[in-house]
């Protein structure tokens, strides 16, 4: 799709922790389309662009959802949550980025998120389930405290109404007692670490990663050990960051590790 600039509604922010909140955007549906994982970009009232993941599938009511961090310390985020607030009317450009759900495909989805990482992913199993229920998801959330998980309740409703989707849940923090559920675990540590104790082949895998550069290369490493398919992952990072190579063959992660 070719991106468009256009104005469009602010309809609802919500607060969703003390450090995220939820943006509701409204405009015409044929200029709101987009594919599931692509972003849009906002102008702020310096004229600055920020991008932001689109946290919803296309539907065709002119409507989309953001996930914003909001980091107090940040000037721009404080103007951007103030704007926000009291706009009627925003610019954005959109759609942007490859990152984008092969709905073709009917390989099994590994989702790897990292904090409001979840927003892209959010929009991809939307899609993903939308288009077929029946394909098989396994969507990891990566978060420093179990309160940054500021959509659980949305994927244990997912893992408990969709049985072929698991909902792993990583917290640096552990999780207490009782987490664990029906197609819903939790995992102590790091999110590469705890991909490498669970996972064994994922050779048949489509893989969508969301996050900083250094957990979704982290990810990717991890993965390529275990029989990573280098045309079959996605990330934004892989436009923005890139490095080369992109997957590295096993037998120089293992030099690496050895050095």
């Amino acid at each position: 799709m070719t991106a468009r600039t256009l104005t469009c509604q602010v309809i609802e922010v919500e607060d969703l922790t003390p450090d995220v909140f939820r943006v509701v955007l409204e405009g015409r549906p044929e200029a709101m389309a987009h594919a599931p994982g692509q972003y849009l970009e906002m102008c702020l009232e310096d004229g600055t662009w920020v991008p932001f993941s689109i946290a919803s599938r296309h539907a065709d009511d002119g409507r989309l959802e953001l996930h914003i961090q909001h980091w107090p310390e940040r000037s721009n985020s404080a103007q951007l949550r103030q704007m926000l607030v009291v706009a009627e009317h925003l610019t954005v450009r959109l759609p942007g980025g490859d990152c984008v759900l092969d709905e073709t495909s009917q390989r099994p989805l590994l989702l790897v998120a990292a904090g409001t990482g979840f927003a892209q992913m959010k929009a991809v199993v939307e899609a993903a389930l939308h288009a077929d229920p029946e394909r098989e998801i396994a969507l990891w959330w990566a978060a420093k405290e179990r309160r940054d998980l500021y959509a659980e309740s949305m994927a244990r409703d997912w893992a408990a109404s969709s049985p072929r989707l698991c909902f792993h849940a990583v917290c640096e923090a552990g999780f207490e007692a009782g987490f664990d559920g029906d197609n819903v675990k939790g995992h102590h540590g790091r999110i590469d670490a705890a991909l490498a104790g669970e996972l064994d082949d994922i050779a048949d895998c489509d893989v969508y990663l969301s996050g900083s550069p250094g957990m979704v290369y982290a990810c990717v490493d991890v993965l390529a050990s275990l029989g990573l398919d280098a045309g079959r992952v996605f990330s934004d990072v892989f436009s923005y960051a890139p490095r080369d190579p992109l997957v590295p063959l096993v037998g120089s992660l293992v030099k690496e590790s050895r050095a």
